[in-house]
């Protein structure tokens, strides 16, 4: 039987040999002028890095830093009225005036998108002159951490000692540990019992990593005899099976916050916050640098940023302004 004109099914793969099909055109890429507005030319922007094939990571990078920028212009700004000086008194309010003040990196990526951006326009054409070619990669220091005085460390270690509800000994083993050792809270929370040596004086524990791009942070730290007390009443009643805090980081937060706030402490005080006084702490009683540097598992160049602010941290007289740091 003869098949009707038309009716045969196509193949599904071309027959060998056949040339390749022409791939589907692109739609036209959005045209920028200098009349365009900010607000449209950032559309554009975007078409463009989608079409240089950059991934959904980076477009959003862009786009967030600049839809922050048309906040402060105004989206409905012509990009040829944009000049250096406000592109300036745009960074100037991230940097001092904004609600939530820009960080170091964070303000280096924003002037990079300011460079990219007003670049790719003097491309196109619908600028003649760059505005952000003279900005500077000026550096944003980041806020001094907060460190607590001897007197709220007195604190502190009192309220943790408070036998509580059910004479909980979890409280004081955990600042302890945290004031003379200066853990992260990762570290301290992978602790197992085996990683404590009780037998040397003085007492140590073994910080480990797992990943092999972070084994140089690897440490054996040392503690007091009055921690090595609170350990021992820890171990005595809990007698854990594999890491020395059975319970997740966040119960470890839990915890300290709760003391904190029996203390009397200010909102935040955490595990950055130990961690911080820990080391000023040590610096003021004479440590030898580089101890301490692998007391904290710092690489040389994080430490010459942090060896800084412990100086500023530890001089006497009234403590510079301090707000919480995120690294460390």
């Amino acid at each position: 039987m003869t098949e009707p004109q038309g009716a045969r099914q196509l193949p599904l793969f071309p027959p060998r040999g056949a040339p390749p099909q022409a791939p589907r055109p692109l739609a036209p890429a959005p045209a920028v002028t200098a009349d365009s507005s900010l607000g449209a030319a950032m559309g554009a922007f975007d078409d463009h890095l989608a079409r240089a094939g950059k991934t959904e990571n980076t477009r959003q990078a862009f786009a967030s830093d600049l839809r922050l920028l048309a906040r402060f212009l105004g989206a409905g700004r012509p990009v040829r009225e944009i000049s250096t000086d406000d592109l300036n008194r745009f960074l100037t309010w991230m940097l001092e005036y904004r609600e939530r003040p820009c960080r170091a990196k964070t303000y280096a990526r924003r002037v990079t998108t300011l460079k990219v951006f007003f670049a790719w326009l003097c491309e196109a054409g619908a600028r003649a002159q760059d505005p952000a070619a003279a900005l500077v990669h000026r550096r944003a220091d980041a806020p001094l951490p907060r460190v607590l005085s001897e007197t709220q460390v007195a604190a502190l270690l009192a309220a943790a000692a408070r036998p509580g509800a059910e004479g909980d000994p979890r409280p004081e083993l955990l600042v302890r540990l945290l004031l003379d050792t200066g853990l992260k809270k990762g570290e301290l929370a992978r602790l197992t019992e085996a990683d404590l040596d009780t037998v040397s004086r003085p007492p140590t524990l073994l910080v480990r990593y797992e990943q092999t791009r972070w084994r140089q942070k690897q440490r054996r730290v040392s503690f007091g005899a009055d921690t090595l007390g609170a350990l021992t009443i820890y171990l005595e009643r809990y007698d854990p099976d594999d890491r020395l805090f059975e319970c997740t980081p966040r119960n470890l937060e839990y915890v300290l916050a709760d003391v904190a706030a029996a203390a009397g402490l200010p909102e935040g005080t955490g595990f950055e916050t130990l961690r911080w006084t820990s080391a000023v702490r040590a610096h003021r009683a004479g440590i030898d640098p580089e101890t301490l540097r692998e007391r904290l598992g710092l690489s040389p160049v994080t430490w010459a940023e942090t060896a800084r602010k412990l100086e500023l941290l530890a001089a006497p007289g009234p403590a510079p302004s301090q707000a919480a740091d995120p690294a460390g």
